[in-house]
């Protein structure tokens, strides 16, 4: 049996050569399906509304990890930057595998606006989103991401994968990524190291 070469996948774009691009990860870079550019990182002066939701994202993720979970934290902002929802990864404590922090903040902001869609709204999270998060957050309708660190093994929304701006889907969502990395990554670094 031969294979025809349309039954190969597609291979991925190279990430543009602009200095900072996905391997600082920051900078110009396409995705897996032709996703659109990552802007620079997010500075805390560049809004205090979405650096204040970084902070409370920190602060839940402190406390997952306190309690045993991977510890990740997101909030959802509306429109107007008001806060609509927050969470924490609960994986272990609800034995569930999709209690991570984005999908239990996307649900309880829906909940809150009594709709799926979640226009024009923004998530603000400490860790890249994995695959179903970041699927997720398309079927939302989430306006943009704001994330801290990037998550090189299983990221999907810009490092190894690229879902949330996928040009063949019908919904892109603008990535802002940077915000307080360092932070989410020393915490992401000393919970795995204490697991050890």
């Amino acid at each position: 049996m031969t294979s025809s070469a349309s039954a190969q996948p597609p291979s991925p774009p190279a990430p543009a050569t602009d200095a900072g691009a996905l391997g600082e990860r920051v900078g110009v870079a396409v995705g897996w399906g032709g996703g659109t550019v990552i802007k620079p990182p997010f500075s805390p002066a560049a809004s205090p509304v979405i650096d204040a939701a970084m902070v409370r994202a920190l602060e839940l993720a402190r406390a997952a990890g306190a309690a045993g979970e991977v510890p990740v934290g997101a909030v959802v902002l509306s429109l107007e930057g008001a806060v609509l929802a927050e969470a924490a990864n609960a994986r272990e404590a609800e034995h569930d595998p999709t209690a991570h922090a984005e999908i239990r903040a996307l649900r309880a902001a829906g909940a809150a606006l009594g709709d799926s869609h979640l226009d024009g709204c923004t998530l603000v999270v400490t860790l890249e989103p994995c695959t179903m998060c970041a699927g997720a957050i398309v079927l939302a309708r989430v306006a943009r991401l704001v994330l801290g660190a990037w998550e090189p093994r299983t990221g999907a929304c810009g490092s190894v994968r690229d879902v949330v701006r996928d040009a063949r889907a019908n919904h892109q969502v603008e990535v802002r990524a940077g915000l307080r990395a360092q932070e989410s990554q020393d915490l992401l670094t000393a919970s795995f190291a204490d697991r050890r």
